[in-house]
């Protein structure tokens, strides 16, 4: 008598259904998704102890601004103060010339990446769309600029700044920042990808140069507008050497040669750490603020992208 395997109702849903066996590995052989798991854990680990390794002088830097001075020298690794105190930020802010600064660099600093959003569009945009003679000369200079380090322009900025009058101002301070070349570069790139079909229908409507530049071409230039509003701000924020030739003037100061002034020591005696590292994580804030409000539009490359 021949014996058969019971077949499922398929009647009746209800009924079990025996799943098919699952085929066996072959010898010697780690499924692929373990491989995968071990290869991602691996590679997590290592971007960890990385990210620790940036990451742990800063935090040093925070702890210690919370320190009193004996224990900042006794110990300055340790990342938990044995006696929190905010006495170096109330030192820093009510007996120092922090706030002035600071208020300095706030200036400088808006006002410089508002021109350079401006001026560096403006020029990335005509050397990208208009036809004039000497353009590939200047594109050549720029690229020129690019590659001269800012020390060697060091002299020839103070002589260029004492002999227009601009010596120990606001002005002197702003003015040659105001533009760079690789902010220029990176927007002459940016509109070159941009389809001329757009401009060249808003032309058809009655559009000047201009009004194509400032209403039509530079708000699809997002990402990129998004770039230079980044750099320029912590460039000019944390800009030094330029402000070291371009001022003298205790009223002048900005934050990065009050900081320097600070772990020079001329603050009072006495090493001083808590109060110079708490000059420095203050001074820190404004560009990681700057930064998180506009990391994702940066990141957003197909803004404004258009089909022909």
């Amino acid at each position: 008598m021949t014996t058969t395997a019971p077949i499922a109702d398929r009647t009746n849903p209800s009924s079990p259904v025996a799943p098919p066996p699952a085929p066996p590995h072959p010898a010697g052989r780690e499924p692929r998704s373990t491989r995968r798991i071990a290869g991602t854990s691996v590679l997590y680990a290592v971007l960890i102890v990385i990210a620790a390794i940036y990451i742990l002088p800063f935090l040093i830097n925070v702890a210690t601004s919370f320190k009193t001075d004996p224990e900042a020298a006794s110990d300055p690794l340790a990342l938990i103060p044995i006696t929190p105190t905010v006495a170096a930020y109330r030192q820093l802010f009510l007996n120092s010339d922090f706030p002035t600064w600071f208020q300095n660099s706030a200036i400088v600093t808006i006002v410089v990446t508002l021109g350079r959003v401006f001026f560096n569009s403006l020029a990335g945009y005509a050397l990208a769309r208009l036809q004039f003679r000497g353009r590939n000369v200047i594109f050549v200079l720029l690229i020129g600029v690019m590659a001269v380090p800012t020390v060697v322009l060091l002299i020839p900025k103070f002589l260029v700044i004492n002999q227009l009058g601009m010596y120990d101002s606001y002005s002197g301070m702003i003015v040659p920042l105001l533009t760079d070349a690789a902010g220029v570069f990176i927007m002459k790139n940016f509109f070159e990808s941009i389809p001329r079909s757009v401009e060249e229908q808003a032309r058809i409507d009655g559009a000047g140069t201009f009004r194509v530049f400032w209403s039509i071409v530079l708000p699809m230039a997002r990402p990129a507008l998004v770039t230079i509003i980044i750099l320029s701000f912590q460039g000019s924020w944390n800009e030094l050497s330029h402000f070291i030739v371009s001022t003298q003037s205790p009223e002048l100061t900005t934050l990065t040669k009050g900081v320097a002034s600070l772990a020079s020591g001329q603050l009072s005696q006495g090493s001083q750490y808590p109060i110079k590292l708490a000059a420095a994580a203050v001074m820190t804030v404004p560009v990681a603020i700057v930064f998180f409000v506009f990391q994702r539009r940066i990141m957003n490359a197909s803004a404004g992208a258009v089909k022909e």
